[in-house]
């Protein structure tokens, strides 16, 4: 496996949906997750695409390391805009060991957003069988009403 990183454009894109969401834009499952920053205690925004388990919500941290989800972990909620629509939530981080069928879920449903995890050097091809085996590498917290 090749060495993970950002793929090229992603700041630049992810500027651009917190901009579009401010203007209350829907973005289809697009939506921008906020959260207390771990070292600032700034607000933090970062796009995020959430998807439905078993009639359960979550989000992926799709690279290894990142600030986002080290700040959603430390504050374990925030709120989740899609278009007009604000919610406070609680994020709830799935063990390791529960983590495989909801990220192969991921892949799935979700196929822009395994071409970001794929472009970042997480996983190779993106297969729902290569997600749920990337437990170890992703994370997915489970989103609930705060």
């Amino acid at each position: 496996m090749s060495e993970v990183s950002l793929p090229p454009g992603l700041k630049t894109m992810n500027r651009m949906v917190r901009l579009l969401q401010r203007l209350g834009l829907d973005l289809g499952p697009v939506s921008v997750l906020t959260v207390r920053g771990r070292k600032s205690g700034q607000p933090r925004n970062t796009p995020v695409a959430p998807y439905e388990v078993a009639g359960r919500q979550y989000v992926l941290g799709g690279i290894p390391g990142a600030d986002w989800v080290r700040n959603a972990r430390a504050a374990g909620e925030g709120t989740l805009r899609q278009g007009k629509r604000v919610r406070r939530v609680r994020l709830i981080e799935v063990p390791e060991d529960e983590r495989g069928p909801i990220l192969r879920e991921f892949a799935v449903q979700r196929p822009k957003g395994v071409e970001m995890v794929v472009k970042a050097g997480v996983v190779r091809d993106g297969t729902p069988e290569e997600f749920e085996a990337a437990a170890d590498r992703l994370t997915a917290f489970r989103i609930e009403a705060a």
